[in-house]
């Protein structure tokens, strides 16, 4: 039985400690925030929605693994994501780009109409700055799909809502969660091994200087009307603050209300203007930001392994990063 700390309850952190606290460990969780679950947890607001308060997560993915494994914590309800871009005229196109989006824009247009302004905004950066794995993302399609992921087997929310879900997983007798609370150094004296989320740069007192990330600061607008959006969520392609809107109960399960709907804003920013949430680690061509978080990675501590999008400065979907630490949690297991 070894006595293991874990810093964060997001995905990352969540199911490592569910696996090792089946196994008979004791696991204690601590988590800066005031709540469990990460940049997933989200909460029925005073209309009767449910908001995801870091921005709306879809599950979506082919790992047939994964999705096993985190039904056991949830009912799904199936859902398949669409995406609107609002034109300067008011008028919609879908995204990913298809063959009628191709039409009406035109298929040069494509990306300075729909990718150029929305990537200045999202990274601060030129899409000439920025690894092209970022606007592979959303690819441009030959068809008439109208999916935003039209090659995922599993699409589905989970019907309680992903709050939930954290609740579940941490559910046993050997987990102890403790929110609002920091990591310090010297805390890992007190366990046999320290399972970390928090920015390695910062862990590392910055010894190699900051890794940069983007921010996203959100907006919530309660308008006096039962619907308003063709779909959940719609991208911007003006060049304001904004770089989306989601009408939550667009989704399903997330809330009835017959006079009231409620729609988030997406302003990014640097992660320094949005009181140091990172968010999206910068993935630039030069690949200088990942050169320097390899420098802070080859800095071995025996008790620590870090984990999640701050710990491996990497962009994680939900089923990434639930792949990913049970992946951690399996070799952890082994090398006793």
């Amino acid at each position: 039985m070894k006595k293991i700390l874990i810093v964060g309850s997001g995905f990352a952190g969540s199911v490592i400690a569910r696996i090792l606290a089946d196994e008979g460990h004791l696991i204690e969780i601590i988590d800066k925030r005031n709540h469990v679950g990460g940049n997933a947890y989200d909460y029925i607001s005073e209309e009767g929605i449910r908001i995801h308060k870091y921005g709306p997560h879809i599950f979506h993915t082919n790992n047939e693994r994964v999705f096993k494994w985190l039904s056991g914590f949830t009912n799904w309800i199936d859902y398949k994501h669409k995406v609107k871009a609002l034109l300067s005229d008011g008028s919609f196109v879908t995204l990913p780009p298809n063959m009628e989006t191709a039409e009406i824009l035109g298929k040069e247009n494509i990306v300075d109409i729909l990718f150029r302004p929305y990537t200045k905004k999202m990274w601060g950066l030129d899409i000439e700055e920025l690894d092209s794995s970022i606007l592979q993302r959303v690819p441009i399609r030959d068809d008439l799909n109208e999916l935003y992921f039209p090659n995922d087997k599993y699409q589905v929310m989970p019907k309680d809502g992903y709050t939930q879900i954290f609740y579940k997983l941490l559910d046993s007798a050997n987990i102890k969660v403790k929110t609002s609370t920091d990591f310090k150094k010297g805390m890992e004296d007190e366990y046999d091994h320290v399972f970390n989320s928090m920015p390695i740069d910062e862990y590392y007192d910055f010894k190699y200087g900051e890794l940069p990330y983007r921010s996203i600061k959100f907006k919530n607008v309660v308008l006096e009307s039962p619907s308003l959006l063709p779909v959940p969520t719609i991208n911007f392609t003006h060049d304001g603050p904004w770089t989306r809107v989601t009408e939550w109960k667009k989704y399903p399960n997330h809330g009835v209300n017959n006079y009231k709907t409620v729609l988030t804003f997406e302003e990014p920013c640097d992660y320094k203007e949005n009181d140091f949430e990172r968010y999206y680690p910068v993935k630039d061509i030069s690949g200088n930001n990942r050169k320097k978080y390899e420098m802070y990675k080859n800095l071995s501590e025996d008790k620590m392994t870090f984990i999640g999008r701050c710990g491996l400065y990497v962009y994680l979907d939900m089923h990434q990063a639930i792949s990913s630490s049970m992946a951690v949690a399996k070799r952890y297991l082994k090398n006793l």
